[in-house]
């Protein structure tokens, strides 16, 4: 009997994308954890604490600054720790069901585009040996898988991805992303891969809390790297024709008429002052930010992100 395909993982994504390293920062120092080359081999960095040495073991993990103060020989034990957790936290709320279907050139709304995203980056972490895992919010936190390694593990979550964006329950699932990022800040206990998808839109009225919660996250000593994805033609320029039009928040229902015309200058105004600002905290915080215009192909967003990433020390 013939397997249905799972949507949201395209084999000719994976197949150019398969052999990119997908490397981590902040959390090893400099060492490529994914694929296992650490010189500590099977000692991850993460320090635990100090034993006595004992003869005949190797000299490479001892801490010759405490022998300069001591005069006695300790070797460092690290906590035994070599695979990367990727948790991959996506916004499913309904504004990230824009553009609806024949409303625009794009033929995927971000939430379906984030699926993509999701899944391809989910399906590359397995492959090199690390593991992957899953975190859906609105409101508050709808599915949640840990992060694990292996293969078998993905069809649920991808079933579940599947779900959600093909859902058309409009005008039920508002955000509260900053709320959720405390959560998953004290959900995993151990150094993660956090990738956020999401559209911020929600959260203009919302930027410290969203701050404290992305800060939040950095103290817990998680990597946090924010997709930001937009239909940049409506959302960011608001190309929109220069007639009355009215448009409808689809997280509420409510409508407003205005005319693109008269507003474009000062709304795109707006929305660089908040990217710039965002970026700008981003870039305090050590956090990875990347813009995504959805008119273009998700598999060379992703490649260009990891391209850029194996060039990390």
């Amino acid at each position: 009997m013939a397997t249905k395909p799972i949507k949201y993982l395209d084999p000719l994504v994976v197949s150019r994308l398969k052999n990119i390293e997908i490397k981590a920062k902040l959390i090893v120092e400099g060492f490529i954890t994914g694929m296992h080359r650490s010189p500590y081999h099977g000692f991850s960095v993460e320090f635990a604490e100090h034993r006595p040495y004992n003869a005949g073991e190797s000299l490479r993990n001892i801490d010759w600054k405490v022998y300069g103060k001591t005069d006695k020989l300790f070797s460092k034990r690290y906590e035994e720790e070599t695979n990367l957790r990727c948790q991959v936290v996506m916004d499913i709320s309904d504004s990230m069901r824009y553009p609806q279907p024949g409303k625009g050139v794009n033929t995927l709304t971000k939430l379906e585009y984030g699926a993509y995203l999701a899944a391809a980056l989910q399906y590359l972490m397995i492959g090199q040996r690390d593991a992957a895992g899953l975190t859906l919010f609105d409101e508050d936190i709808t599915f949640a898988a840990p992060a694990k390694s292996k293969y078998s593990w993905l069809v649920p979550m991808f079933k579940e991805l599947e779900r959600v964006a093909e859902s058309k329950d409009f005008f039920t699932h508002k955000t509260a992303t900053a709320e959720v990022l405390h959560k998953v800040a004290v959900k995993f206990n151990r150094r993660s891969f956090v990738v956020l998808i999401t559209d911020l839109f929600s959260q203009a009225n919302q930027m410290e809390e969203l701050f404290q919660a992305l800060k939040h996250l950095r103290h817990q000593k998680h990597e946090v790297l924010v997709f930001h994805l937009l239909d940049k033609r409506t959302e960011e320029d608001f190309d929109f024709p220069n007639r009355p039009i009215i448009l409808k928040d689809l997280e509420t229902g409510e409508r407003i008429e205005v005319r693109p015309n008269e507003i474009r200058g000062q709304y795109k105004e707006m929305m660089r002052d908040f990217k710039a600002t965002f970026k700008q905290k981003c870039y305090e915080f050590m956090i990875d930010f990347v813009e995504v215009d959805i008119a273009q192909s998700y598999d060379k967003v992703l490649t260009d992100y990891l391209v850029k990433r194996r060039s990390l020390k």
